[in-house]
């Protein structure tokens, strides 16, 4: 008797041709249902529709349609099991010897803002979920695909002889997988929408890739990440194999370049160790870069740098003699990609803002024993709730000097201090132990330019020294959320100096 494969699948790409292969090559019988069934149909294949097979219609507008023990008799049943045997002839089922199916689009529904609750519902699949499950089971005697991915070598070995078992085992596997990560959408999902704080967190992520090490060469280490969400639908057009470390410093750097619109001007981020050395704003790609990279030019080499807008041939001017470990651009010419070909150790990448909206909203931290999940700081800055707390109110030019600066100091490390002036960083100090050492780093980086800039802080100021020292060196304009006890003692150092400060009322920590 010729084998039977069941077909039904969301995902229909590379199905026609596959389901030839098995009828032409391999002398499968066919049997599908809804919209595959008619795919195969418009293709001149023979195929079986399953209400024909089970002798039940479908009803409830397609809901239960393979839910009928001539399908799951007919792919549970063992093959060396007499008694399984003798059920299937005494109800006239036929064995199915493959199952294909994929699941409704249930993850590309709900990640459309716009989607409803019932719509949302109806893309849960129910049926196919329980062909794969018993597919599975049955692996020893039923075979599963769950992945058009899986079609072409799945060909290879069926023609090399019948299929063994281990490659069983694996493709019982991956269906697994592949239902456990539809169940995880859906309960997730569901979580989000009712605001329940008490559920199982439940992470399904794709192996994307085994990397060389992690942080150092003796710890091993792989990233997992959905192909369509963040850097999973990053395009990587040249260089080596990224790292642990690589993929660290791209999402510190990316992070930092999407406080700066492309709607607004160009803006590059030179990233070195997730902390930002060097981040300015131009009037095109080029100028930002070269202004990023100038703000500290030692710490650039061997950096990890993000733009925000395209990157053209006219930006890689300022690439000429540095050594760069990434550069990450919505989108780059092919200009450009001609000029970083001299630099093929360059890893060159693509993330589109499309991407960076699909990326999750949760941010996770390993403990021992133990995950931390927390909403990503997406906060946005809300001017209205900013204070002028001095006699002295900022002038247009620290207001500009101000938000910028305030834009930085979220993406570096606490204690974070960040020292700017026309939309260029001066000074930045990061990590320390104590706020007044962030500040002594940042403005002895800055120098002399420090005169006439704006002091960033991410945290309150919990004595006036700061303050005190910043005016040592020529800074006119502070920001920080406040809520020390000693806030006056900073405020009147302001006051005695001359000085402006303004109070936003919110923390930006990042640890």
């Amino acid at each position: 008797m010729a084998p039977l494969a069941l077909i039904s699948v969301s995902d229909k790409r590379g199905v026609v041709e596959f389901a030839k292969a098995l009828l032409e090559n391999h002398g499968y019988q066919l049997l599908s249902s809804g919209g595959t069934a008619a795919v195969l149909a418009a293709a001149n294949l023979p195929v079986t529709k399953v209400a024909d097979h089970t002798g039940a219609e479908e009803m409830l507008g397609g809901r239960v349609k393979t839910l009928h023990p001539r399908i799951h008799g007919g792919i549970l049943a063992r093959s060396d099991e007499p008694a399984d045997l003798a059920d299937l002839e005494a109800q006239q089922i036929a064995k199915i010897d493959l199952v294909v199916v994929n699941l409704y689009p249930f993850e590309q529904t709900v990640a459309r803002p716009d989607v409803s609750w019932n719509e949302a519902i109806e893309t849960i699949d129910i049926g196919g979920p329980a062909m794969v499950r018993a597919a599975a089971k049955n692996h020893l005697h039923t075979l599963v695909l769950t992945n058009p991915a899986q079609y072409a070598p799945f060909l290879e070995a069926l023609a090399q002889g019948p299929i063994g078992l281990v490659e069983r085992q694996k493709l019982a596997l991956e269906a697994f997988r592949h239902t456990a990560s539809y169940d995880a959408a859906i309960s997730n999902w569901l979580t989000t929408q009712l605001g329940e704080n008490d559920a199982q967190l439940q992470l399904c992520l794709p192996l994307r890739q085994n990397l060389r090490y992690g942080e150092n060469p003796h710890q091993a280490a792989s990233w997992y990440g959905k192909p369509q969400q963040g850097w999973g639908a990053a395009k990587q057009l040249q260089g080596k194999e990224l790292s642990f470390n690589n993929l660290l410093d791209l999402d510190a750097a990316q992070a930092a370049v999407l406080r700066f619109p492309a709607s607004e001007a160009a803006a590059a981020v030179v990233v070195k160790h997730t902390n930002p050395c060097g981040v300015a704003l131009g009037g095109s790609v080029a100028e930002a870069l070269t202004r990023a990279i100038g703000a500290d030019p030692i710490s650039a080499f061997g950096g990890i740098v993000a733009v925000n807008k395209p990157l053209d041939a006219a930006a890689c001017e300022s690439l000429t003699g540095l050594f760069l470990e990434c550069l990450v651009a919505p989108e780059i010419s092919p200009e450009a990609r001609a000029l970083l070909a001299a630099k093929p150790n360059l890893r060159l990448l693509e993330l589109s803002p499309q991407a960076c909206a699909a990326g999750a909203d949760l941010q996770l931290r390993s403990i021992l024993g133990g995950v931390l999940a927390q909403q990503q700081d997406h906060a946005p800055d809300d001017e209205q709730q900013w204070q002028v707390v001095t006699e002295r109110s900022p002038s247009h030019e620290e207001w500009q000097n101000l938000r910028f600066a305030w834009r930085v100091v979220r993406q570096v490390h606490s204690n974070a201090i960040v020292i700017a002036r026309n939309g260029i960083t001066l000074g930045i100090g990061a990590g320390q132990m104590n706020r007044v050492g962030s500040a002594a780093i940042a403005l002895d980086a800055a120098g002399s330019a420090a005169q006439g800039a704006a002091l960033a802080s991410d945290g309150f100021f919990p004595f006036s020294d700061t303050v005190e020292k910043a005016a040592e060196f020529g800074i006119t304009a502070f920001i920080q959320p406040g809520g020390s006890k000693r806030d006056a003692d900073s405020i009147a150092a302001c006051n005695q100096a001359g000085l402006t400060m303004v109070l936003t009322g919110s923390r930006h920590f990042l640890h």
